[in-house]
């Protein structure tokens, strides 16, 4: 089946230079903010930050460092005063992502810097436009040009040694009222090198359903994982292996009951979730509070059948990235899907209450 191309962008008009009255070259207002945005097309992220735990699952400030580790996987991720980066901060990593993706389809130069409105940003992510969400906007973007991250992943073929952030620079430009009112005109950031020779030169860069910014932090991370394993039409893991992967910082048992819970919500778009019970090997049991010991736990991940699909069942892949090469080291390749609808505003849901700890 061949899906429609996303709408082009549209060339942006540029003001032509004009004398001033001392016979100097003005240079035009709009051309200090020449926009990357609106977003035309489908969101888009890099296929190694949808595979690995790189943000902390928390909607307030997490104070500690993050790690993951596997025989061919390290990462190492360093607060900042303000915290590390969180998974509702990656929502402006992967709204630049895709404006990258997308002049990259256009046939577009593009460079590290992006400039763009909040106002585009909140319509594309589903936040409401009020005072409270310009001001988490800048304190994400102070979490992601604060945190510091530490990979063996390679990225346009190229390793680094050290520790990088995920925006190098991120500034809010104001202007005020004749009220003397600020008033945000536009967000500029700097794409650090390691991301942007990822999406540039590897091309693993995949779409993401529009209802993912409507789930709760579990939930977008299984979505990530299931959509970036393998060919993405699902998977078996063992719960301990899972939980590594989703980047769950609290005991396994609170692993299993917050899945238990999006079990039964069932809202994961495009996928499906099951959790199946292993018995009858006794000495595969899972110690889960003093004294007590039940039977070990695979999760099954499967895609969801659509009436579009050829197949009547999808296959079933066994293979798990946290025993995989790291994605960036496999040839290149498109990795990318268009045709899904532009994430609309709406309020996010999530199988896990407000009041549950996600770490």
């Amino acid at each position: 089946m061949t899906r429609p191309s996303p709408a082009k962008r549209p060339p942006v008009p540029r003001a032509k230079p004009r004398k001033s009255s001392a016979g100097q070259t003005e240079i035009p207002q709009g051309d200090l903010f020449l926009l990357d945005s609106p977003l035309y097309g489908e969101i888009r992220g890099e296929r190694s930050l949808m595979a690995f735990p790189f943000f902390a699952l928390s909607k307030n400030a997490w104070m500690k460092p993050l790690s993951y580790k596997t025989d061919t996987v390290t990462i190492e991720v360093r607060p900042s005063a303000s915290g590390v980066a969180t998974i509702y901060d990656k929502e402006i990593v992967l709204y630049i992502a895709s404006l990258m993706a997308a002049k990259l389809e256009a046939g577009e130069d593009v460079a590290q810097d992006f400039v763009f409105t909040a106002h585009d940003l909140f319509s594309v992510t589903g936040s409401n436009h009020s005072a409270r969400s310009y001001g988490r906007l800048s304190e994400a973007l102070e979490r992601l040009q604060g945190t510091q991250i530490k990979t063996n992943i390679e990225a346009g073929g190229e390793g680094e040694e050290g520790f990088f952030s995920w925006l190098s620079e991120a500034k809010l430009h104001y202007n005020k009222t004749r009220a003397g009112e600020r008033r945000l005109k536009a967000v500029k950031v700097r794409l650090c090198d390691w991301l942007f020779r990822a999406i540039l030169l590897d091309r693993h860069v995949l779409d993401y359903a529009a209802a993912y910014f409507q789930l709760g932090p579990i939930e977008r991370r299984i979505y990530e994982v299931a959509r970036s394993t393998g060919d993405g039409d699902g998977f078996e893991i063992d719960l301990a292996t899972f939980r590594l992967q989703i980047g769950y910082q609290n005991p396994l048992a609170n692993f299993r009951a917050a899945l238990r819970q999006i079990v039964v919500a069932d809202t994961i778009p495009d996928y499906r979730l099951d959790l199946v019970e292993t018995i009858g090997d006794p000495d595969g049991t899972e110690v889960v509070k003093r004294g007590r010991k039940t039977n070990p736990v695979r999760v099954v991940i499967t895609r969801r059948l659509t009436a579009l699909d050829e197949h009547p069942k999808p296959r079933l892949s066994r293979q798990l990235l946290s025993t995989a090469e790291p994605v960036p080291k496999a040839p290149r390749e498109a990795g990318r899907e268009t045709g899904r609808e532009p994430s609309r505003e709406s309020p996010r849901e999530s199988g896990i209450t407000e009041s549950e700890d996600l770490f």
